[in-house]
């Protein structure tokens, strides 16, 4: 694949992001093939897909929350490596790499080592029954294995796309995710490995993402490299990076964390059955999502450049043209999903049980999908522009503050039961997204106006 490299500081504003926008958005629906992929093919394993695939769910949160952690570095540190590129200070654009890199490794023996030690009651107390626990026992037990793997490519390939290489980041993702839809019907079904086949195909494939990064990053063709002397910790850098992916980390982290108390609370009112309803609904939500994040994350680092240029022109123009295409795509998304929830359904399982109650917590869980985009368009000019504080508050507010009290409350309130668990989504979509997305033209925009008079 050519190497192609987009220069920021040149061209029109909307041709940057699309250069970005396209190769990392092809990434977004790569990197979902990654958990998609296991989801199809352990929803069909014979008579034990529909319990196995709810297994699998009831791992989600754990990784949530180690892809939190990746955020926190990869997202906190790209911006800003962006940033120095656009004032010419690569030195240290490469010290905010190097400080990266060691932090997703330190972080990720750490979080693989306790999630050895503590994944048993953490897995009984996110939703798990005897029945499903025997299948996510066994998942997570092999998919720790591969922590440090995900968080190398996932954390760095940030790094390749803020120096303008889209297309590699992209390679990076392609690399895993075939590798994954080969490995996984391999070990799934000819090797009858079940659930720890496809922990296994998720993990190898990983490694090689990892390799590649790791290989793309210390060559030649890149301006900033992994280098030694760059990689020693200086918790100054370290805290800078961590205070602007915060915002990222606390997105990632809450969605754990309602997925946590949304399994615990259908076990409560439905069982195992809603368990595994809400697994096909998180993953039916990733699909929706894919373009929104693939916009957003090309956006983000021409963005950056331009405001450490001091173009603020461009980055009024990038955000107006962001805003327009991701509502629209969300208001499209939501129209098709209405039209044909049992497709997304079968997708991963075609149980009758499975549809019966599926398909009107799909109609739920999506009502007003478009106001999603109103959050994921503020949380992008927010966490580009360096405003840490504002996009930190808004990812704890839409997530902790507004979804996880509703649902513990919704169900009990009416006899809506399950029902109240699936209303919690779009509630919540529309006042936070609603929230972050007018404060960010409230408060950005007069900014920009006044730092270009």
């Amino acid at each position: 694949m050519k190497t192609h490299q987009t220069d920021f500081s040149e061209g029109n504003v909307y041709r940057n992001i699309l250069e970005l926008s396209i190769p990392m958005t092809l990434a977004q629906l790569l990197n979902l093939l990654y958990n998609v992929v296991d989801r199809m093919y352990i929803g069909r394993i014979p008579e034990t897909g529909r319990i196995a695939l709810t297994g699998v769910g009831i791992c989600f949160p754990i990784i949530t929350m180690i892809m939190a952690f990746t955020y926190l570095y990869g997202n906190g540190g790209s911006p800003l490596c962006a940033m120095e590129l656009g004032r010419e200070n690569e030195e240290e654009a490469e010290k905010l790499l190097g400080n990266t890199f060691s932090m997703l490794l330190m972080t990720s023996v750490v979080l693989m080592a306790v999630g050895y030690l503590f994944y048993k009651p953490i897995l009984y107390a996110f939703g798990a029954s005897d029945t499903t626990y025997v299948y996510a026992g066994a998942y997570i037990q092999i998919y720790l294995i591969g922590t440090p793997f995900v968080m190398i490519s996932l954390g760095l390939n940030p790094f390749i796309n803020c120096q303008g290489f889209g297309n590699m980041g992209m390679l990076t993702i392609l690399i895993g995710a075939a590798l994954n839809i080969v490995l996984d019907p391999i070990f799934i079904f000819v090797f009858h490995m079940g659930v720890r086949g496809a922990a296994l195909a998720t993990i190898l494939s990983q490694f090689c993402s990892a390799v590649w990064v790791l290989k793309f990053l210390t060559g030649k063709k890149v301006t900033l490299r992994i280098r030694k002397e760059a990689m020693q910790i200086e918790w100054k850098r370290v805290r800078a990076i961590m205070a602007l992916g915060v915002s990222g980390f606390m997105m990632q982290f809450t969605n754990g964390l309602v997925q946590i108390f949304c399994n615990a609370t259908l076990q409560i009112y439905g069982g195992d059955i809603y368990v595994g309803v809400m697994t096909v609904l998180n993953s039916v939500r990733d699909i929706a999502t894919m373009m929104v994040h693939g916009l957003t994350n090309g956006a983000s680092p021409v963005m950056s450049f331009n405001y450490g240029e001091k173009a603020y022109d461009k980055v009024k123009k990038a955000i107006k043209f962001v805003t327009v295409v991701c509502f629209s795509y969300a208001l499209f998304v939501w129209g098709i999903i209405k039209i044909a929830p049992e497709f997304f359904i079968r997708i991963f399982n075609s149980e009758p049980a499975l549809l019966e109650k599926g398909v009107p917590a799909l109609h739920i869980y999506f009502f007003g999908f478009c106001f999603m985009a109103l959050q994921f368009t503020g949380q992008c000019v927010f966490v580009a522009l360096g405003k840490a504080k504002r996009a930190t508050f808004f990812s704890i507010f839409r997530k902790v503050i507004i979804v996880v009290p509703l649902t513990v409350l919704l169900p009990r309130i009416g006899g809506l039961g399950v029902d109240g668990v699936f209303w919690a989504e779009p509630i919540s979509n529309l006042v936070g997204g609603s929230a972050c997305f007018f404060t960010m033209l409230l408060t950005i925009l007069p900014e920009l106006k006044q730092k270009q008079n």
